[in-house]
């Protein structure tokens, strides 16, 4: 039989999380003729690591999708995603460009060698958001050289090489410092002003921060881009998901294979990091750092086994990990553990023990761990 390790992908926590979104956008008792803005919803990372076409069965609602890999995109097309898809980093080639046309894909211009591409191709009519490096010193124009950018792309519109324009940016502290997310809007609003086209700015925290969406100037209405709370993990170190009503879409579970009593004195795993005060009872899981489990995870770092919360043992194998029975009598050989998800520790918990974030591990779960998506009830 196979290794008893799975990733359970629940299509109906996604579509959850989804809605808790637009929710959250326009909360009930919203104004009058308040209009929602538009969701992209991101599925980079081959949808953080959930799977592209679990992706778009459960975010048949999102107004969009939005990802970094062309090839991602063809394949949502194919799947029969008829509504807007965004290329988040555009295109890279001037060879990419029929591709896109062919597929009604939307791009980002970040650079000028993108614009570049764009005037020496043929028309292809394709929509566009030019992106302003409001403060994230990655992609983007600079301040100083948007409203340039954005004239050529206008140029390149009249020419019917692109149609819509909108503008965008990112933020780069919207989780944990107001004051730098507000400079960024202030940049983005005096860099943008009379400018026509629809805005996109908000990411996770951004979406999920009460009314900021509302702040950024958009003549054209609003799209925000919401990435790692769709799948049920935090942007913000303070606000778990579960307060935010977030459901974890990915359950990392497996089983014990082996369980012993060891003295005292006696040392556990690799380079003896974790030594026995006491006789322990110990368990075999099986799960390792080559299944995507981090190997930096600490001794202490939460797991469940058989339905009881205890803790990681020493050093993470690459196969195997050891957690502590003492809380949990009743554990056998086969006794359930779930690594992060559903019943078990949140993947954010995780992740701050590893010293990492909730991302990481979603998207490094291994190919080798088999994948069950399951549609629950999305009302229980």
């Amino acid at each position: 039989m196979p290794r008893p390790i799975s990733a359970t992908i629940s299509l109906s926590s996604l579509s959850h999380n989804l809605e808790v979104v637009r929710e959250q956008l326009l909360p009930s008792g919203a104004p009058d003729g308040a209009v929602r803005p538009a969701i992209w919803a991101v599925i980079k990372a081959n949808a953080y690591g959930h799977g592209v076409d679990n992706a778009v069965r459960a975010f048949s609602q999102a107004d969009g999708l939005a990802m970094l890999d062309l090839d991602e995109a063809v394949r949502c097309r194919e799947l029969g995603w008829s509504k807007p898809i965004l290329l988040l980093e555009g295109f890279f080639e001037e060879r990419d460009l029929p591709v896109l046309r062919e597929y009604g894909l939307r791009t980002t211009l970040h650079c000028v060698e993108q614009l570049d591409m764009l005037e020496a191709g043929q028309p292809a009519g394709l929509d566009a958001f030019v992106k302003l490096d409001s403060g994230m010193s990655r992609l983007g124009f600079a301040p100083s050289g948007y409203r340039q950018a954005y004239e050529r792309a206008v140029r390149a519109r009249q020419a019917g090489l692109l149609g819509d324009i909108g503008k965008m940016s990112h933020f780069a502290r919207a989780d944990d410092d107001a004051d730098t997310t507000r400079e960024q809007i202030a940049l983005f609003n005096a860099c943008t002003e009379g400018l026509p086209g629809a805005a996109s700015v908000c990411n996770s925290a951004g979406t999920l921060t009460q009314g900021l969406w509302a702040t950024v100037q958009g003549q054209d209405g609003h799209w925000v881009r919401p990435g790692i709370c769709l799948y049920g993990a935090s942007p913000f170190a303070s606000r778990p998901a579960a307060q935010i009503g977030l459901r974890p879409a990915m359950t990392l579970a497996s089983r014990l294979i082996s369980v012993r009593d060891i003295p005292a004195g006696a040392s556990v795993g690799y380079g003896h990091i974790f030594r026995a005060d006491r006789p322990m009872r110990i368990g075999v899981v099986a799960c390792g750092y080559a299944d995507g489990y981090p190997r930096h995870a600490i001794t202490d770092t939460p797991i469940t086994v058989a339905g009881v919360r205890t803790r990681v043992l020493g050093r993470v194998s690459m196969d195997m990990l050891v957690a502590d029975l003492d809380p949990v009598p009743h554990a056998q050989v086969g006794s359930p553990v779930v690594l992060w998800g559903e019943g078990g520790p949140s993947v954010d918990e995780v992740a701050q023990a590893a010293g990492t974030i909730g991302y990481e591990l979603l998207c490094a779960v291994a190919p080798r761990v088999p994948k069950i998506v399951i549609q629950e009830d999305s009302s229980s």
